[in-house]
Formats: C-alpha cells, structure tokens, sequence
C-alpha cells in the first residue's frame, strides 16, 4: 500500500531522533532536551499507531462494516493526541525540580549539534508525511506530519532555550523552556483530539467540495430541467459520502434519468476525490418528492 510507506519512513525517523536526543540529552544533562527525547518516544508510538490504522483503513468492506473502514485513521489521530498530552506531563515531573534547584549544562555544543540533526531530519520527514496526507486524502498522515512539524519548532525552542543557558549562566532558563515545550505540546495534542472527536461525528465536506457540487446542480438545472435536493454529506477518512434527490420531469424514463444520475455522479467524482455517491430519483410535479428535503429523513 502506498501510504505505508509514509507510515515506515515516520518509524525510522522517529528512531533516528531518539537516538540522536537521548545522547544529546545524556551529555548535557539539559531537561529541556529530556522533553525533546521524550515527545521523540511519542512520534515513535504514533508512528506505529498510524501505520497499523492505515492498514486497517484500507481493509475492503465485509458483511458487518459494509461502509468499509476508513474511519480506523481518526482513532490514530486521536490517540496520537492523548500521547503528547501524556508526554507533556512526563516533561512536568522531569522540569519542576530543575526550576527548583537549577543545575549547569555540560557539553552543550554537541548536544546542540546532534539536536539540530535531528531537528532537520524531522523538518524533512514532517514536510513529506504532510503532503501526502493532503494528496490522499489521509488524516492519519497529515497528523503524523503535523506532530513532526510541532516537534520541529519544539526542537528549535529548546535548542533556543539551552543556547541562553549556556551563553548567559542562567541555568534556570533550561526548565523554563521544558516547561514551555510541555505547554505547547499540549496545545497540539488538544487539536488532533478535537479533529478526531470531529471526524467520528460524521462532520460533512468541505465547503470547496461542497460548493463543487452545488455549481454542477446549477448547470444540470439550466441544461436538462432538473432540480435537486436533500444534499447530505459526510467524510470518514479518505472517503467521501454524498447523498441527494434529483427531480426530474414526468415524462421522463427510469432509463433517461439513470443515464443523466450515471453521468452526474462520474463527474462529481471527478471532482470530489474518493466520492460514493447515492442518488434518489424522484418526479418533479408530485407534491410528495418535496416532503422530505430535511437532513433527518
């Protein structure tokens, strides 16, 4: 599968920046490259998240689940989330007494240098996971590249933060940016939450993919006399559900407006990526094709 792919190349960067993290933390001693080390772990783990939901999302449709299993890819992104924020606390316990009780740093220039590998690894890996989410259409891709791309500016606030450290003496700045790093962490794994929470409630289009089929609506209305209602939609990872009536003169035959639903519905999938498509056919003078136009049908 194509997206796994993406899924293995998010695993070895993740262990190529613990490795990298962890030494740089064990010859400095620095807490705040400690917090950097950790929410490495937590890429690690979401990695591996991501890569078993792909696969579950691409499982085919059975008996029990005949919509398939695309919806597998926000359960990742969701506990991918409850992951940073489990991270952000061991950062918690690990800085307070650092603030407490500050320490001073050793060998920071190569701690840094192996920080700012790594950091140029994950901007890397992050730019690619990212961009082939959006190309397929993946929320478990995309996420895992926007947890990398946090722990790209992460990375470059720590390194920032043990930089004054060793350039100012002033020891108690490397908690207080492990602690800043906690808080921003945090703030990220809330919004993959929330994304998560939004794609199990079954949230519609987007409105670009919306508006799309609404403007083909238009031009088949003023072509063929047509008109449509009961336009729902919804998204479950990649894929795209869209359901609606197409109201058609009476003189029409089931063959004519199977044709014209056949053609309408290959090109709002030309334009919709990943589009099935439901199309109720009703006609256009009978008062009762225009008593259930609610969203609650």
């Amino acid at each position: 599968m194509p997206l796994e792919r993406f899924a293995w190349l998010s695993i070895a960067a993740a262990l190529a920046t613990i490795a990298l993290k962890t030494v740089a933390w064990w010859l400095t001693g620095s807490v705040g490259l400690l917090s950097d080390a950790l929410e490495s772990l937590v890429n690690l783990a979401a990695a591996l998240l991501a890569l078993w939901m792909l696969r579950v999302a691409a499982s085919p449709p059975d008996e029990d689940h005949p919509y398939g299993f695309s919806k597998a890819e926000y359960f990742s992104a969701g506990i991918e989330g409850g992951l940073i924020v489990f991270a952000a606390a061991g950062i918690l316990v690990a800085s307070l007494p650092r603030l407490l009780h500050p320490q001073p740093l050793d060998l920071p220039v190569l701690g840094l240098a192996l920080t700012a590998l790594a950091t140029l690894l994950n901007f890397a890996v992050a730019r690619s996971l990212i961009g082939a989410g959006r190309r397929f259409h993946s929320i478990t891709l995309e996420a895992d590249g926007r947890h990398l791309m946090t722990d790209v500016w992460t990375s470059a606030g720590v390194f920032a933060g043990v930089a004054l450290t060793f350039a100012t003496g002033a020891y108690w700045l490397d908690p207080l940016v492990a602690l800043a790093v906690a808080a921003h962490i945090v703030w990220a794994g809330a919004t993959l939450v929330r994304r998560s929470i939004r794609g199990l409630l079954d949230a519609a289009i987007s409105p670009l993919d919306k508006g799309e089929v609404t403007r083909l609506f238009g031009e088949y209305s003023r072509r063929y006399g047509v008109s449509f209602h009961a336009l729902r939609t919804r998204q479950a990872g990649a894929r795209r559900f869209l359901s609606f009536h197409m109201l058609v003169p009476d003189a029409w035959t089931v063959s004519q407006a199977h044709k014209l639903s056949e053609e309408l519905e290959e090109r709002i999938r030309s334009l919709v990526p990943n589009a099935s498509i439901d199309t109720h056919i009703e006609p256009i003078s009978d008062p009762a094709s225009y008593e259930d136009q609610g969203l609650d049908r």
